[in-house]
């Protein structure tokens, strides 16, 4: 589809500086772009990109300011990155669905199947499983006895979610997710470890994305519970009862150990592990490989480090860190003057 700068600013309500007739029928990124594609410049960093992009459209945002002549048509919006999102969701919405049932699917005679949903080859539904309209399922996905999803779901390849596990609207999973796998509970014995029941679901509520191989274990009683609009990436690992507030982001290979209570809207960096048992309150935002090893209730911070400590305090810390090996030599150096002065004050003495 073709679309010109006039048609796409009126869309995002914003204006036109230059052909408002070009015309744009692909996305690239601004360093790479040609001629026929729309691309933004969201991040200065980038700046230098836009004066030689041969991209026909580029987003900026309303207060930026060429330092010389664009060749490409600008539109200016109030956020560039927001508005790239929105056409690229626009774009991805256009896309003619699949429908239809494969006969390679085994699907249980129990299980009810909304209207104008996709189920490629391959897939296993069991028993009792209920599953919402316009939900696409991909081959060799898994789902276990007493399972719900809601309409419009999207559940990649080689998705698994175990039986009686509850998923909701507008929910993506990604390859190889795993929903509602044993949380890791054992009681040591005498003789070993004894393994205690899992015997809780997991609910991922609506509009949730899930990335590939992350794991959601189910609760030992109750449900783990993954709340409305949080976006989890690759390697995401969310023990048993568990609670992930709402429109919480985690980046790859975040750790959250059991019966942790995360709130809304926190933001945690690649690799961060939290202590079970914590309570992480709203609008915490958590600086990559961070330790949280226990509860920061009141939320609104920013931390970084292991143990995690006041961004900050943690930067002026780890200031003195990288001084560390002068700073030695110069303790040692006053070592050595002070026991000087000693000694010429004892010979003083005597």
């Amino acid at each position: 589809m073709v679309f010109t700068a006039k048609q796409i600013a009126d869309y995002l309500h914003g204006t036109v500086e230059g052909n408002e007739n070009a015309t744009v029928h692909t996305f690239s990124k601004i360093e790479e772009a040609q001629e026929g594609a729309l691309t933004f410049l969201a991040n200065l960093a980038y700046e230098q990109y836009v004066y030689h992009t041969q991209a026909s459209i580029v987003l900026v945002n309303e207060d930026f300011q060429p330092q010389q002549a664009v060749k490409a048509t600008l539109i200016r919006v109030k956020n560039a990155y927001e508005s790239i999102a929105c056409l690229l969701t626009l774009y991805e919405q256009s896309k003619p669905k699949k429908s239809g049932v494969s006969s390679l699917a085994s699907i249980a005679a129990s299980a009810q199947i909304g209207k104008d949903c996709y189920i490629e080859p391959f897939v296993y539904i069991g028993e009792n499983v209920v599953i919402g309209d316009h939900t696409q399922i991909m081959a060799h996905t898994c789902i276990g006895d007493n399972v719900e999803i809601g309409s419009n779901t999207l559940l990649y390849p080689n998705v698994t979610i175990y039986h009686d596990c509850k998923i909701g609207s507008n929910v993506i999973l990604h390859a190889g997710s795993v929903i509602g796998a044993d949380g890791f509970g054992f009681a040591p014995t005498a003789n070993g470890y004894e393994k205690i029941p899992q015997i809780g679901i997991v609910t991922i509520e609506d509009d949730v994305e899930i990335g590939a191989n992350t794991c959601v274990d189910r609760s030992t009683m109750g449900s783990t519970i993954v709340k409305k609009g949080v976006k989890l990436d690759n390697l995401v690992q969310i023990a048993h009862n568990v609670i992930v507030g709402e429109n919480t982001v985690m980046s790859a290979q975040v750790g959250v150990a059991g019966s942790t209570k995360i709130g809304q809207w926190c933001m945690f960096g690649g690799q961060v592990g939290i202590a079970g048992h914590s309570v992480i309150g709203d609008h915490t935002n958590t600086g990559a490989q961070a330790g949280i090893a226990g509860s920061i209730p009141k939320g609104n911070v920013t931390i970084i480090g292991s143990p995690a400590i006041d961004a900050r305090r943690f930067a002026r810390c780890n200031a003195v860190f990288r001084n560390l090996p002068r700073m030695s030599q110069d303790v040692e150096q006053l070592k050595s003057e002070i026991t000087e002065l000693k000694n010429i004050l004892n010979s003083i003495k005597k």
